[in-house]
């Protein structure tokens, strides 16, 4: 299920107060679903990257940069699109280019 883009916006706009209801808020949901929170949140890397588009006249690869999000979950190496650099808030966008500096991954699948 994806989530609309409306949403998706009205959530980059919100502040610290009203993020911190909306993480309470998903926390009791996904506690009445069964879903079992652990007391330490998944160690998430974010980082920016080039995108080849596949096409073979394609004169202006790599595309991008694009922004995700890497973790591990059930030993497995999982990764999300979040968005180009201009969608994210500038805040969030310097620090992770800061870090980004820093990270190293191997092979780019999900």
């Amino acid at each position: 299920m994806s989530i609309d883009r409306d949403v998706l916006e009205a959530v980059r706009e919100m502040g610290e107060p009203e993020l911190r209801r909306l993480l309470m808020l998903a926390q009791a949901r996904l506690q009445t679903h069964g879903v079992a929170l652990g007391a330490t949140p998944p160690d998430i890397k974010v980082r920016s990257q080039s995108v080849r588009c596949g096409k073979p006249t394609c004169s202006r690869c790599p595309h991008g940069p694009y922004w995700y999000a890497y973790w591990r979950e059930d030993g497995k190496r999982r990764s999300k699109y979040l968005g180009k650099l201009d969608e994210l808030p500038e805040h969030v966008a310097q620090g992770i280019a800061a870090e980004d500096k820093n990270l190293s991954f191997g092979s780019t699948g999900s």
